[in-house]
C-alpha cells in the first residue's frame, strides 16, 4: 500500500510491505516499482541521502525488503524554475516608474507553469524592464502580476514594478474597486443587460474545468452584462466583472446558455443556435478557423494609480481575429429586435 502526502517543502511517501509478499526484491526496486515517474537512479540517490527509512532505520539501496517492512521516503520539493528574461513584442499601452499597462496577445499565457516554463508575458516583461518588476528577487514565477488572463483570452493587464505599488494595487482588486469591461461574441439571445450569480468552483466530473457550484460550494461569483449588438443567433456582449473567479466570464455565460463563439472548452466552437447547413454552415466553418480560441477581450481597465494619487483609465483596440468575426456577423447575420430576454 503506498500513502502519498504532498507539502509546501517536501513530498512523503510511505509503503508497507504486504505479508506473503516474496522476498530477494531489493530495495530501490521495490521502491521504483511504486512511485510515478521515480527512476532507479534518482530512487538510489534519494535512498544514499537519507531521504529513505526502513522501520525507522537507514538501509542501503541493495536491502532485501522483508514482509510487514515500513518504508518511508521524504523527498524535498525541487527549487522553483527561474523565470529568465526573454527578447520579444510587448504591446505597451502605457509605462511609468511604479507601473505598465501591456494589451496581451490571445496566444500568450501570463506566467511561467508546467508545460510553459518559457515564452510567457512573464518572461518578456523581465526583459522589457531589466527585471525591474516587484518582488523579482524572490523565488516567484509571478513577479509583477497583479492580475491574470486566460492564455486565450486577450486585453489589458496592470503590472506592478514595485512590492508598494503591487500591494496597494491588489488591495483595489480585492475591494473590487478596478474597473474592468471585457467584449465577448455569444451565442443565443441575452436579455438587454442582466446579472449572472452563481458559486464557481472544479467541477466533480471534469477537475480541469470550472462549473457553477450549489451555494455551499465554490467560490461566490458574479457577472454583469450588457448587449451591444444583436445578431442571428449570436450578441456582442460588453461584460463587467465584480469578483474574479478563474474563466468566470466563460463559466458563468455557458450556465446561461451563451456559449463564448469560438470557445473550445466550454462549448462554443460549434452552432449552437440556428440551422447549420448551407452558406451558414460554410461561414461559421470559416470564422472557427478565423478565430480558433473564444472571442473575449480585456477591453478596458481602470484603476488609481498608487504613485501618482489619480485615476487612470486605459482601452484596447479589439484584436484582428475578434474584429474580423464581428464585422462578418454584421454583414450576413439580420440583426435579431431587442429582447428582455
Amino acid at each position: 500500500m503506498l500513502v502519498k502526502r504532498e507539502n509546501p517543502d517536501k513530498t512523503e511517501y510511505m509503503l508497507q510491505v504486504p505479508e506473503g509478499q516474496h522476498s530477494e526484491i531489493r530495495l530501490d526496486k521495490y521502491i521504483t516499482s511504486f512511485v510515478q515517474n521515480a527512476t532507479r537512479t534518482k530512487v538510489q540517490k534519494a535512498i544514499k541521502e537519507r531521504y529513505v527509512l526502513v522501520n525507522g532505520n537507514v538501509e542501503k539501496s541493495s536491502y532485501i525488503i522483508r514482509p510487514g517492512d515500513v518504508i518511508e521516503i521524504s523527498l524535498p520539493a525541487p527549487p522553483p524554475p527561474v523565470a529568465n528574461p526573454e527578447k520579444m513584442d510587448l504591446d505597451i499601452v502605457y509605462e511609468d516608474e511604479d507601473l505598465l499597462i501591456v494589451n496581451k496577445s490571445a496566444d500568450m499565457v501570463v506566467h511561467p507553469a508546467y508545460g510553459n516554463w518559457e515564452g510567457t508575458l512573464v518572461n518578456g516583461l523581465l526583459y522589457h524592464t531589466n527585471q525591474n518588476l516587484s518582488a523579482a528577487d524572490q523565488e516567484t514565477l509571478r513577479p509583477g502580476i497583479v492580475h491574470r488572463l486566460d492564455k486565450d483570452t486577450s486585453g489589458l493587464l496592470v503590472v506592478a514594478k514595485n512590492d508598494e505599488v503591487h500591494s496597494r494595487l491588489s488591495k483595489q482588486f480585492a475591494k473590487k474597486d478596478v474597473d474592468r469591461t471585457y467584449w465577448a461574441i455569444v451565442w443565443g439571445r441575452p436579455p438587454r443587460e442582466g446579472t449572472i450569480k452563481g458559486n464557481i468552483g472544479r467541477s466533480p466530473q471534469d477537475r480541469k474545468v470550472m462549473t457553477v457550484l450549489p451555494e455551499d460550494r465554490g467560490k461566490t461569483a458574479v457577472t454583469h452584462f450588457r448587449v451591444l449588438e444583436y445578431f442571428d443567433y449570436l450578441a456582442l456582449v460588453e461584460i463587467n466583472l465584480e469578483t474574479g473567479r478563474t474563466h468566470q466570464i466563460r463559466v458563468h455565460m455557458q450556465h446561461e446558455g451563451y456559449y463564448i463563439f469560438g470557445d473550445t472548452t466550454y462549448g462554443g466552437d460549434s452552432v449552437r443556435y440556428g440551422q447549420n447547413t448551407g452558406s451558414r454552415k460554410t461561414m461559421f466553418q470559416r470564422l472557427f478557423t478565423v478565430l480558433p480560441r473564444q472571442a473575449l477581450h480585456a477591453k478596458t481597465l481602470g484603476f488609481y494609480h498608487p504613485g501618482k494619487e489619480t485615476y487612470m483609465e486605459f482601452d484596447s483596440n479589439l484584436p484582428k481575429d475578434f474584429s474580423e468575426v464581428l464585422e462578418t456577423l454584421r454583414k450576413n447575420c439580420k440583426p435579431q429586435p431587442e429582447t428582455d430576454g
